[in-house]
């Protein structure tokens, strides 16, 4: 899978903090990186973490890494992600609605989320 560099400004360093996990342990589902297994048996998908870790945010860490690993897609200062259990929420704002159907479609084929709500984002350009 091709990826774009993930610098400072990437989704998952900006929202979360945090550093993109190790590539060589994951598998591809979907095209797109995940554990290859929980680390704990039981952990639903929308909880699993970018480490196979129990993880309360790991559905929007998981959709933000995402983002970070398209070519196509741009670090949208002012958008964000959360989850509400298997649901994507997305809130902000991006450019052009392309943006936004790119994002919802990269949203929507994360392993673990059911929906994706973007009632919150507005197309400023």
């Amino acid at each position: 899978m091709e990826t774009k560099p993930m610098g400072i400004t990437s989704f998952l360093k900006r929202m979360f903090g945090a550093e993109p996990p190790d590539v060589s342990q994951q598998t591809v589902i979907e095209n797109f990186t995940v554990p290859a297994a929980p680390q704990e048996q039981g952990i639903p998908a929308e909880r699993l973490g970018l480490n196979g870790e129990y993880d309360q945010s790991g559905l929007a860490k998981r959709v933000a890494l995402a983002f970070d690993q398209d070519p196509d897609t741009d670090d949208f200062e002012r958008l964000w992600v959360a989850q509400t259990g298997g649901t994507v929420v997305l809130k902000g704002e991006v450019p052009t609605q392309a943006d936004l159907d790119k994002l919802v479609a990269i949203a929507r084929g994360v392993y673990g989320a059911t929906d994706v709500n973007a009632e919150q984002v507005s197309i400023t350009g």
